[in-house]
């Protein structure tokens, strides 16, 4: 039997105040994807902005769901600046990118596919952290 067809890849970025908390970052994460109708086990990676390298609520958070945690820089997200739904004066001013979500979910998504990504949810907003769910498709094997 032959199985035609793409199965998405998901992949979430995250931006974050300094200290914001693990249960903060999961329950703006689980809301969006809820919204959505997609299962928090459909995802397979986490992005965010170098700057959050250090940053333990998303270590936390990586290790907590067994995700691996992708950093890039702001000269590797700035590409991604016309895919954003929201650009950010006051992100670009603290990062040098305009959204730190959604530019990393792209980014990650592209680097797993080497082919463009799409945004599947697009920048969601809690008072300590930014969301954003991107995809790519992926031939079966």
């Amino acid at each position: 039997m032959t199985v035609t067809g793409t199965v998405p890849i998901l992949v979430m970025g995250l931006g974050c105040r300094q200290g914001c908390s693990v249960a903060q970052l999961l329950s703006l994460i689980e809301s969006s994807l809820a919204r959505a109708g997609i299962a928090l086990s459909a995802v397979s990676g986490l992005a965010s902005i170098d700057l959050k390298r250090q940053e333990p609520s998303l270590l936390q958070l990586a290790a907590q769901l067994n995700l691996g945690f992708e950093v890039f820089n702001a000269e590797q997200l700035a590409p991604y600046a016309s895919q954003l739904s929201h650009r950010s004066d006051i992100a670009f001013e603290h990062t040098g990118c305009f959204g730190v979500a959604e530019s990393a979910a792209l980014a990650l998504a592209e680097q797993l596919a080497g082919a463009p990504a799409t945004l599947r949810i697009t920048r969601q907003k809690s008072p300590g952290a930014t969301f954003a769910l991107a995809s790519f498709e992926q031939n079966p094997r």
